[in-house]
């Protein structure tokens, strides 16, 4: 895969990167405190593992009626979520500590959703942050069947009724990557990405399919030999724990990028994007709901995505304290901050951005 690069001809763009970053520098040694996360990431970590495990322990052990199952499956999804987005998320990205040892072991919780880290590490830490919105590049807009999210990408009849039926292909997000880790991965082997990252391929895969048996013996064969429950109701319990968190982890993910005054790019023939990487993770992405103290504590600042994209080696728990002091910069520069207030004002503007995609009356930015 070639290589993007960021040119830019306007001296301004690389001085608001070097001034962004300055400023919030700045606030971390003012304040002397570490840009890693902190108690408030640990007790995160804490309820998110509570609420997938707790409810699965009790389905094994107490006898529940069947709607009171239901709750628990849906619950283990939320905390399914949580855990993807507080914990395995800023150890990927090497900010849940100062240790590396405990950034492995927290983003091995990857694993708890069933998927794999190396490849999250390359679709998202590599492609996604170094690509954003970027069409060829950035798989989060990549084409998804009948859900359109660039507007490079061909439009079909399907696509006209998305902003419906986009959320529902949402919560396959999960349950999709337990079958599409495996040619994920050999994409990967077949760019060279693996053998960039000194990963043996043989090793991975063997590693794969043994994790992936023992996630679905774990969630699937143990309720299956051990409970009252039939085979099709802990299939159906399965499919809903998945569907639930891969809903949410995709409507998050998705009202940063794919939002009303989040700009989408295609390289030139030299594979050029014409601005700095800064400037252009500023005119790719949104912040939202920034004022919402729950579902910052939930979603694991995943609303901060501007500061994220920014400065995603600082733990997602700093970035309500430095969203003000990246906007105030932005504004120095005459750069638009894209914010939106609410998450409901998000997720407007998420299905408005859906439906004109479908309709084929998205403008080329």
């Amino acid at each position: 895969m070639k290589t993007i690069k960021y040119i830019s001809s306007d001296a301004w763009e690389k001085q608001f990167s070097s001034t962004v970053r300055s400023n919030v520098n700045s606030y971390f040694k003012e304040k002397g405190i570490s840009t890693k996360g902190n108690f408030t990431l640990v007790t995160q970590t804490i309820a998110m593992l509570f609420l997938y495990i707790a409810p699965y322990v009790l389905l094994l052990t107490v006898s529940i009626n069947i709607w009171i199952s239901l709750l628990l499956v849906i619950t283990m999804g939320v905390g399914m979520a949580g855990i993807g987005m507080c914990v395995m998320h800023d150890a990927v990205h090497g900010s849940f500590s100062e240790k590396e040892w405990i950034n492995k072991i927290m983003g091995g919780t990857m694993y708890l959703l069933g998927s794999n880290v190396f490849n999250w590490k390359v679709q998202h830490n590599m492609m996604h942050h170094a690509y954003t919105n970027i069409e060829g590049y950035d798989e989060d807009i990549a084409k998804k069947g009948p859900i359109r999210l660039s507007q490079y990408s061909p439009l079909k009849r399907i696509h006209r009724y998305q902003y419906i039926h986009a959320f529902f292909f949402y919560g396959l997000m999960t349950i999709a990557k337990l079958f599409n880790d495996f040619t994920q991965l050999s994409r990967y082997n077949k760019e060279g990405i693996t053998e960039k990252f000194h990963i043996n391929p043989v090793r991975e895969y063997i590693k794969m399919v043994i994790v992936k048996v023992l996630y679905l013996f774990i969630f699937i064969g143990v309720p299956i030999l051990f409970t009252g429950y039939t085979w099709w109701q802990v299939l159906l319990g399965f499919f809903i724990m998945h569907w639930t968190a891969g809903a949410i982890l995709s409507t998050v993910f998705q009202m940063a990028h794919v939002v009303e005054g989040a700009q989408q790019f295609i390289a030139d023939e030299n594979g050029i994007i014409h601005h700095d990487w800064a400037v252009h993770e500023l005119r790719t992405t949104a912040d939202f709901a920034r004022n919402n103290l729950f579902l910052n504590w939930y979603i694991g600042g995943l609303n901060f995505q501007i500061e994220h994209h920014l400065f995603p080696n600082i733990s997602h728990v700093h970035y309500r304290k430095i969203a003000p002091i990246v906007e105030w910069t932005a504004h120095e520069f005459n750069l638009f901050y894209n914010l939106k207030p609410s998450f409901f004002a998000a997720l407007r503007s998420h299905i408005h951005r859906l439906k004109k995609l479908g309709m084929g009356e998205e403008k080329i930015a």
